[in-house]
């Protein structure tokens, strides 16, 4: 396969950068508190588990091309900013430079292997989704205009 070392390379730097997510999100949920804490926490982990899962895809990809998962983990941003607004906009922008990564990926792999280009395809739906999420929720009630940082 054409670029092998920079798709492994690329992938491993996207692995990384969902296992901090994994460490991120849960660090979150720990640090809400007040009336809505528990649905609130609850979406949290949640995000973390979807970290975690695709931290493994991505390993799993790793390991598909004979690439070696690394062990390590992407920066970990501590703003001491524990407002939900302040962690939905940090959520917003990790979540805004993962997908960064998985269009690097479809870039790199397009017209070289389907599935890695449906692999980065899924993803990046799956991060848009995620960022109209909590877009809705940096949103005021009755605000139909979406939110802009």
């Amino acid at each position: 396969m054409k670029d092998q070392d920079k798709i492994v390379e690329l992938l491993n730097k996207i692995m990384e950068f969902e296992m901090a997510g994994v460490v991120r999100y849960n660090h979150y949920a720990l640090m809400v508190f007040g009336y809505n804490r528990i649905p609130i926490v609850s979406w949290l982990r949640s995000e973390a588990d979807s970290s975690i899962v695709h931290a493994q895809e991505a390993g799993e990809m790793i390991t598909a091309l004979g690439g070696h998962p690394s062990l390590g983990i992407g920066p970990l941003l501590e703003t001491h900013q524990h407002d939900i607004g302040d962690i939905l906009r940090e959520s917003l922008e990790q979540e805004g430079q993962a997908k960064a990564l998985y269009y690097d990926l479809l870039e790199l792999v397009k017209d070289n292997s389907v599935m890695l280009e449906e692999y980065a395809r899924r993803m990046i739906f799956e991060e848009e989704v995620h960022e109209a999420e909590v877009n809705k929720m940096l949103r005021k009630p009755g605000d139909i205009k979406a939110y802009k940082g």
